[in-house]
């Protein structure tokens, strides 16, 4: 027995305005939860993508139905993978464009899986990858 996917994963951020307005209009996410100051919650195909305010909701002890939730988080810049497909990448290239949002780096994997490297307005560092990376899909 094993798990079938990822259903959310949690990135940290301080200035939730600005990443719900690069998230949504840059990678086009739609919002499904929006609580300022302390988070904000994407749909991203089948999983969620969380953003929390770090100062507003690690040291909040949150209980559902009596039960305490475990507290977890992270500080500084982290990754994030959000697959693609391959004939979709330079699109993607001309909206990042659009978006001033700088590319770092473009990966042609041994594999045959393509990745876009780029940064979040506050400093995660963001992939566009094809399933093919990783042998998926």
């Amino acid at each position: 027995m094993q798990p079938h996917g990822i259903l959310e994963t949690i990135i940290y951020a301080d200035d939730l305005s600005e990443i719900k307005q690069f998230y949504s209009e840059v990678l086009g996410l739609d919002v499904v939860d929006d609580d300022p100051p302390h988070h904000i919650f994407f749909r991203c195909g089948d999983s969620l993508f969380l953003v929390f305010n770090p100062h507003k909701s690690i040291d909040q002890e949150t209980e559902v139905d009596g039960t305490l939730i475990p507290q977890h988080g992270a500080h500084g810049p982290c990754h994030m993978a959000f697959r693609v497909n391959a004939e979709e990448l330079p699109a993607w290239k001309e909206k990042l464009s659009a978006h001033h949002v700088p590319i770092e780096s473009e990966i042609n994997w041994p594999n045959g899986g393509k990745s876009l490297y780029f940064r979040d307005p506050v400093g995660n560092s963001i992939e566009l990858a094809t399933a093919k990376l990783w042998g998926v899909g």
